[in-house]
């Protein structure tokens, strides 16, 4: 099988998961597709291939040299995000691209005036939606692209490298997909996601993370009754909303600067929440702002009482840099798999978070590797085959790269 045809193949299923629900994996159907994906390693004769009951599937490729080599490993998630549609997705090959516009279907136009990344792919074979869901790519070619490499490493035995484990989960896309994951029964010294961007992104550094509810408390009382009585949860969310930086958000912010970003609002008079994400590259100002939001919290409070304005702050995740810097090598094997794979590092921070920035913290190192697609989470995504190509040829390299990493 192709590279392209695997890919293709796992976008015929609808993965989406869920921020709200409660089981493991988020939705049913995600599980469909990890049966599917158990039997293909299995035919592929892959060793150890198992799925737990929460849909992680973990694979081994053996190792073929007699040199100590560490045991490395790959992942990637299969679930696509909740923002956009992930079923009947109809996905189609434009073949060398000429740097016009592109009709996805009749009035939907995927346009370098809009998305000028297409440019950089001109001339490449590039796989698009028909404008109405994602594609998948991330993460299925992440999944397509570790699964071709394994295979061609086990067709060239001339390859040295050591033994080798692959892993791909649910539930990336709400947070939750290195919560079940067995580090221990993985058993690598560390490992790399392919679920990254465009060709040559490399990534080691990603945001603290917290997420924050604020609830406010109303009293409802009739309008025309209602002075010194009423308390407006509404009001009270729209003060506490306006105590934030304006420029700390999303839209105005690139780079390591970090943000508040109000995710949504459940409103009422006697009722009114609002979920927030805090981010922010650097832990000390990470910390300060979830400080900053119990402050605003402490002044609503005074101002209209402790029960009337109320806060639950979690942390996420953290920055894994702190956890690669120890061990640089797990980066400097990719710099030299990429320049053998003709490929430029690019080398950023995630203005985000990965499975593997929660791994790293499991006691994985797991930097994150670029997987090919671009405008994820939306009808607009594509990916190039070419690219696609040249993540295989990378994962390849830090096989054989790893296999001599002891010399």
């Amino acid at each position: 099988m192709t590279l392209t045809e695997r890919f293709l193949n796992y976008t015929r299923f609808d993965t989406q998961s869920s921020e709200e629900s409660t089981t493991v994996p988020s939705t049913s159907k995600q599980l469909i597709f990890a049966e599917y994906l158990k039997k293909e390693l299995e035919a592929e004769n892959f060793d150890d291939v198992e799925m737990d009951e929460q849909g992680y599937i973990y694979a081994t490729l053996p190792a073929n040299t007699k040199k100590k080599a560490p045991t490395i490993g790959f992942i990637s998630h299969y679930d696509t995000s909740p923002d956009c549609s992930g079923a009947n997705i109809k996905a189609r090959i434009v073949e060398n691209y000429d740097g016009g516009d592109i009709v996805l279907s009749e009035g939907i136009l995927s346009s370098p005036k809009k998305f000028p990344e297409l440019l950089q792919h001109v001339g490449e074979d590039l796989i698009v939606t028909d404008g109405t869901t994602l594609l998948g790519a991330d993460d299925k070619a992440g999944i397509a692209e570790i699964v071709q490499a394994m295979c061609f490493l086990r067709d060239h035995k001339e390859i040295e490298h050591g033994k080798i484990r692959v892993a791909f989960n649910p539930d990336e896309e709400i947070g939750m997909g290195a919560h079940h994951f067995d580090v221990e029964k993985f058993g690598c010294e560390w490992g790399y996601t392919i679920d990254g961007g465009d060709l040559g992104e490399l990534e080691f550094e990603n945001f603290n993370a917290a997420s924050a509810k604020i609830h406010c408390k109303g009293i409802s009382v009739h309008p025309g009754y209602a002075k010194g009585k009423m308390v407006n949860a509404n009001r009270l969310a729209v003060e506490f909303a306006s105590m934030l930086p304006a420029e700390e958000t999303p839209e105005e912010t690139e780079g390591y600067e970090g943000f508040y970003h109000l995710l949504g609002i459940q409103s009422g008079i006697e009722q009114a929440t609002l979920s927030y994400i805090i981010r922010d590259h650097d832990r000390e100002r990470f910390e300060d702002r979830k400080a900053f939001i119990k402050k605003c919290v402490a002044q609503m409070q005074e101002k209209y009482g402790e029960d009337a304005v109320t806060a639950d702050v979690r942390d996420q995740y953290y920055n894994m840099k702190e956890k690669i810097d120890p061990q640089m090598h797990v980066i400097d094997i990719v710099l030299h798999a990429m320049q053998a794979s003709e490929v430029a590092p690019k080398v950023k921070p995630i203005r985000g978070g990965t499975d593997g920035a929660q791994l790293s913290f499991k006691g994985l190192p797991c930097p994150n590797i670029f997987a090919g697609g671009v405008n994820f989470h939306g009808p607009y995504e594509f990916v190039s085959i070419q690219v696609m190509q040249k993540v295989v040829d990378v994962i390849v390299h830090i096989c054989e790269l790893t296999a001599s990493y002891n010399e």
